[in-house]
C-alpha cells in the first residue's frame, strides 16, 4: 500500500509539473512564460527535425554536385573547381556567425530562422532560373558527353550571386535551427534534459537523411545533365521546409535576445584593464555578484566563479569609486561588471583552443564534396548497364551516420555507462572522431594507390578511366560517417552545453565555423601542394588528369596532419574546465577535462 501511495504521489507530481511553466526562462510566442504541457518538447522537436531534413535536401541538391557543375558546365579544371567548392562551402558556415549574432543579440532564433529561410528559397529559385535560361546551353549539355558553350559575364555573375544567396540563407539558418530545436526542451527538467541530449543526435540524423535523397535521386538527375530539374526540386523542398516551420509557430518555446555580446565582452576587458594595478582579494565572495538589471542571461541562471584567466576577475573588483557610483546610481559596466558577465568571456576563451583543434578534422570532412567525387569519377562507375554517379557514393556516409548513431545510443553508450558508471564526455567522443578520421584518410590513400595501378594514363576523357570499381570507396565514406557521429554530434552537444544562455546560437555557430575554416584551410593546402608539386614541369599531385597525379600522397598528408592535430587536441581537452552554471540539475564539472583516446 505504501508503494502504491508513493507511486500515486509521483504520478500526481508529474501531472502537476506538466501544467507549470518551464524553469529555464523560455517564453511562448506572446512573451509569456511557456507552459510545459502546451509548448515545446517532441511535438515542436519533430517539426524542426522535418524542417531540417527538407532544408538539407534542398541545400545538398546544390552542394553535392557543385564540383561537377563547375567542371562540366562552367568548364573549370579539377583543382579550381575543388577550390571554388571549398570557398563556397566555407562561406556558408562563415555566414552562420552573422545569423548567430543577430539571433542572440536582436532578433531571437525564431525570427532569424524565418528570415534566412526566405533568403535561402530566393537563392535557389534564382539558381534554377539562371541555369535553365542562361547556363545549360546548348540544351542537354553538362553530362559526361556534351560540353556546354561559353557564358556571358551576366550569366556567370547571376550564377555566383545565386549560390552565395544560398550560402547566406543556409548559413544564417543552420546554427539557429539547431539551437532553436534544443530550446524546446527544458534543461532544468531531468526528463526533458535527457531529451535535449537525444535531440542533437536525431538532428544530425535528420540532416543526413535529408541529404540522402539529394545524393541519390537528385545526384543521378544532375549527373545525367538534368541540372535545372535538380535545382527546381531543391527550391521546392526549401519552400516546403519554410511552410512547415511557420505552421509550428504556436507550439514553439522562445528565449528573448540578450543584446550585443561584443559590447559585453568589450566591457569586461576595458574594466579589467582599468584595474590592472589593484590588489585582488583572496575571497571570491568579495567580487561583484549578479545584477539582474544588467544580466546577459535570459533565464537568470548565474555563472559561478571559476579559477583561470584571473586578470579578467579585476572587472568584477569593487573599488571605492564603484561604491560611490552605486550610491549615486551611476554604475557603469565599463568600470564594474557582474561576475556572470566576466565568466561569459572566460567560457568563450576556454572554448577557443578546442574549437581550433576541430578545424583540421573539417579539412578531412570536406574532401567528400570535392576530391572524393573527382576520385570516384575516375573509377569504374558501371554496374551491369547502370552508371553510378560519383557524388551519390556519399550515400554510404549517410547510411554510416544513421548506423553509428543507432549503435552509439542503443549499444555503445549503455555498455560504456555500465562499465565506467558514466557516459563518454563530449570531448572524449570528439577525440574518437579524430582517430577514425585518420583511418578514413589512410583508407582513401590506399584506394587511390590501387586506382592508379589499374588506370589508363594516356586517356583523353578520364572519367571511368580506371578499372577499379567505385565501390572500393565505400570504406572511406563509411569511416567518415562514423567519425561524424563522434565529432560533429559531440561538437553540437559540447558547444551548446558549454556556452551561457545568452550565447547558445554562437555555440552552434562555432561548430559550423570550424567546418567553414576547414574548407578554407583545405583550399589553402590544395593550393600549396599544387604550387610545390608542379615545380620542374611536373603535373602535380592533383592535376586535371588524376591518372598523372598522386592524390594518394595528398590523402596520406592529411592523415599525418590529423594525427598531429589529435595530439594537440588531447592536451587542450585535458586543460579544459567545464562551465559552472547555477541551477543546472546535472552538473558535469570535472568530466569535460578528461579525455583519453
Amino acid at each position: 500500500m505504501a508503494c502504491l501511495e508513493v507511486s500515486k504521489q509521483e504520478k500526481f507530481k508529474e501531472e502537476e509539473e506538466e501544467f507549470c511553466s518551464t524553469l529555464d526562462g523560455s517564453v511562448d510566442f506572446n512573451g509569456r512564460p511557456a507552459i510545459r504541457s502546451k509548448s515545446g518538447k517532441w511535438v515542436a522537436g519533430f517539426i524542426i527535425l522535418l524542417n531540417q531534413g527538407l532544408a538539407t535536401l534542398a541545400f545538398f541538391g546544390v552542394g553535392v554536385n557543385l564540383v561537377l557543375f563547375l567542371t562540366r558546365v562552367l568548364q573549370q579544371n579539377n583543382s579550381d573547381a575543388a577550390n571554388n567548392v571549398s570557398k563556397w562551402t566555407g562561406t556558408v558556415y562563415i555566414f552562420s556567425l552573422i545569423g548567430a549574432f543577430l539571433s542572440d543579440s536582436y532578433w531571437g532564433r525564431y525570427k532569424t530562422c524565418a528570415i534566412f529561410q526566405v533568403i535561402f528559397v530566393i537563392g535557389l529559385i534564382s539558381l534554377a532560373l539562371s541555369s535553365q535560361l542562361f547556363l545549360i546551353r546548348p540544351k542537354g549539355c553538362g553530362d559526361q558527353l556534351t560540353n556546354c558553350g561559353t557564358h556571358s559575364n551576366f550569366a556567370i555573375t547571376l550564377f555566383y550571386l545565386s549560390i552565395y544567396l544560398i550560402a547566406l540563407g543556409n548559413g544564417g539558418y543552420q546554427p539557429n535551427i539547431a539551437t532553436f530545436g534544443a530550446d524546446q526542451f527544458d534543461e532544468e527538467s531531468p526528463k526533458e534534459g535527457r531529451s535535449k541530449v537525444a535531440f542533437f543526435s536525431y538532428f544530425y540524423l535528420a540532416l543526413n537523411l535529408g541529404s540522402l535523397f539529394s545524393n541519390t535521386i537528385l545526384g543521378y538527375f544532375e549527373d545525367e545533365g538534368l541540372w535545372a530539374l535538380g535545382f527546381w526540386a531543391s527550391a521546392g523542398s526549401a519552400f516546403a521546409a519554410l511552410l512547415l516551420f511557420l505552421v509550428g509557430t504556436p507550439r514553439y518555446r522562445h528565449f528573448k535576445p540578450s543584446g550585443n555580446p561584443l559590447a559585453r565582452f568589450g566591457q569586461v576587458f576595458v574594466a579589467a584593464t582599468k584595474k590592472w594595478k589593484v590588489d585582488m582579494p583572496q575571497d571570491e565572495d568579495e567580487l561583484y555578484g549578479e545584477d539582474n538589471n544588467h544580466s546577459s542571461m535570459n533565464s537568470n541562471r548565474r555563472l559561478l566563479h571559476t579559477h583561470g584567466f584571473k586578470f579578467l576577475d579585476r572587472a568584477a573588483y569593487i573599488s571605492s569609486r564603484d561604491i560611490d557610483d552605486q550610491k549615486h546610481d551611476a554604475r557603469s559596466n565599463w568600470r564594474l561588471c557582474p561576475i556572470t558577465q566576466v565568466e561569459e568571456v572566460k567560457c568563450v576563451l576556454r572554448l577557443l583552443p578546442i574549437w581550433l583543434c576541430t578545424i583540421l578534422y573539417s579539412v578531412v570532412f570536406t574532401q567528400m564534396a570535392s576530391l572524393f567525387v573527382e576520385q570516384g569519377t575516375a573509377m569504374d562507375t558501371t554496374v551491369s548497364n547502370f552508371r553510378i554517379p560519383a557524388a551519390s557514393m556519399s550515400s554510404f556516409d549517410i547510411l554510416s551516420v544513421a548506423f553509428f548513431i543507432f549503435l552509439y545510443r542503443r549499444v555503445l553508450d549503455p555498455v560504456v555507462s555500465r562499465i565506467r558508471k558514466k557516459s563518454l564526455t563530449e570531448l572524449q567522443r570528439m577525440g574518437i572522431g579524430l582517430v577514425i578520421a585518420i583511418f578514413a584518410m589512410i583508407s582513401a590513400g590506399i584506394v587511390e594507390c590501387y586506382r592508379l595501378k589499374y588506370a589508363d594514363i594516356e586517356c583523353l576523357h578520364c572519367e571511368g578511366s580506371s578499372t577499379l570499381s567505385i565501390f572500393w570507396q565505400v570504406p572511406q565514406y563509411a569511416l567518415i560517417g562514423a567519425s561524424e557521429v563522434f565529432m560533429y554530434v559531440g561538437q553540437l552537444e559540447f558547444f551548446n552545453a558549454q556556452t551561457p544562455d545568452g550565447l547558445k546560437s554562437f555555440g552552434s555557430a562555432l561548430c559550423m565555423t570550424s567546418i567553414s575554416l576547414g574548407n578554407y584551410v583545405s583550399s589553402l593546402i590544395v593550393t600549396m601542394v599544387m604550387k610545390i608539386s608542379t615545380e620542374d614541369r611536373m603535373p602535380g599531385w592533383i592535376p586535371s588528369n588524376l591518372n598523372r597525379g598522386h592524390l594518394d600522397r595528398f590523402y596520406f598528408l592529411l592523415a599525418g596532419l590529423t594525427a598531429i592535430d589529435l595530439v594537440i587536441y588531447m592536451a587542450c581537452a585535458k586543460w579544459y574546465k567545464s562551465i559552472k552554471m547555477d541551477g543546472k540539475f546535472d552538473d558535469k564539472d570535472g568530466e569535460q577535462g578528461d579525455v583519453k583516446v
